[in-house]
């Protein structure tokens, strides 16, 4: 067989033209395309996924072959492999209470009744479905809604290490968990001063022996208190984001969610409008029952990146009393999709950011 007319570099030229999947640069920018051997005319290459692949392995691989196709003649046989390496926030992180850790999220809103929950569980399943490892930690220490919402019973599993009490997460769906409420009975309020509170938050840092995680999402309490603030000072957080609903009280709330972490150093990785409309099951008929749209708008004026929509439906208030999210109990619906999508595009944002942003500085603040 005649000696190939094409070097790496017409390589490397030719897929330039394929967008790193839910990223705004090229796969070679992105540092997608690794070990590229010419033998003859045949290619082989590794591409290393930045985001979870199990959702945009096949369509990735097809736009890439596609494109050494109608910009490498005498192409031969192309033989890709596959390998994943999840970008961490960085040193900060890896010198962080939680060094196997690569990546934490706080999954926040400016007020209460926007979903908040609903969002960072889907979100959890759903980037563990996508081949990530996930924890998600129930922040909201005065109402947790992640033991019914993922229906675990049973309390995590204990031992003791120098003396000192250490905790293992529990696991539902594929994704490592630590409440509060899996330590206390459902019907038990917790009267704690703020301290206290902030106090259960660090010990789910510090006394839990989690794995090594692509990605841990906190499902804060609403508003900008105590919690918030512990976060922010106890870990070089990846990002926030922001959950609102398309009305004009909850827009106002959430941008003041989206000011609070910009003064203490967090990026705001993007905003979610949940209960963006609802679909009728009989008829079809579209309803934006909380107004539409004002989450896309607020997140242009804010400057931020905006995720998605998720629509209203009863499936999701039943999977979430079930324990089942909806992303597990009907994954092939379109509010399932909705979330899948939001998913990988989190993903996306932090893995650029990651890539492109320079760490954010160290922070110190006064409680």
């Amino acid at each position: 067989m005649a000696s190939a007319s094409f070097n790496e570099q017409d390589v490397l030229n030719a897929l330039r033209v394929v967008q790193a999947p839910y990223m705004n640069i090229d796969v070679v920018a992105a540092d997608m395309i690794q070990d590229i051997v010419i033998t003859d005319a045949n290619i082989r290459f590794t591409v290393d996924f930045k985001i979870p692949p199990a959702f945009v392995q096949d369509s990735l691989e097809s736009d890439l072959r596609k494109a050494l196709a109608n910009h490498i003649p005498g192409l031969g046989d192309v033989t890709i492999d596959l390998t994943v390496s999840i970008p961490s926030a960085g040193d900060a992180m890896a010198r962080s209470v939680v060094p196997g850790v690569r990546n934490t999220i706080a999954v926040s809103s400016g007020k209460g009744g926007v979903g908040k929950s609903t969002v960072a569980v889907n979100l959890a399943v759903a980037l563990a479905q996508s081949g990530a490892r996930v924890g998600l930690i129930d922040a909201d220490i005065y109402g947790p809604s992640i033991p019914l919402m993922m229906n675990v019973q049973t309390q995590p599993r204990a031992y003791s290490e120098g003396g000192k009490t250490r905790l293992l997460p529990t696991e539902s769906y594929g994704v490592q968990l630590m409440s509060i409420g899996f330590l206390v009975k459902p019907e038990d309020a917790l009267i704690w001063r703020g301290p206290m509170a902030s106090g259960a938050l660090k010990q789910f840092l510090t006394d839990v022996d989690w794995e090594e995680l692509d990605y841990l999402l906190f499902d804060m309490p609403p508003g900008t208190g105590d919690i918030q603030l512990t976060l922010s000072q106890s870990l070089p957080l990846s990002g926030a984001l922001i959950v609102t609903t398309p009305q004009d009280i909850a827009l106002a709330d959430a941008r003041k969610g989206v000011r609070m972490f910009e003064k203490v150093s967090v990026p705001i990785l993007g905003l979610i409008e949940n209960m963006s409309y609802y679909v009728c099951a009989h008829c079809g008929e579209r309803d934006e029952i909380f107004d539409y749209g004002g989450g896309k708008r607020t997140s242009e004026d804010l400057d931020v990146p905006f995720l998605g929509e998720i629509p209203i439906t009863t499936r999701v208030r039943v999977g979430g009393d079930k324990g089942v999210p909806i992303v597990e109990l009907e994954p092939e619906s379109a509010v399932a999709v909705s979330f899948r999508d939001a998913a990988m595009r989190l993903a996306g944002q932090i893995s650029e950011r990651n890539m492109t942003a320079p760490s954010a500085p160290a922070i110190d603040i006064s409680l």
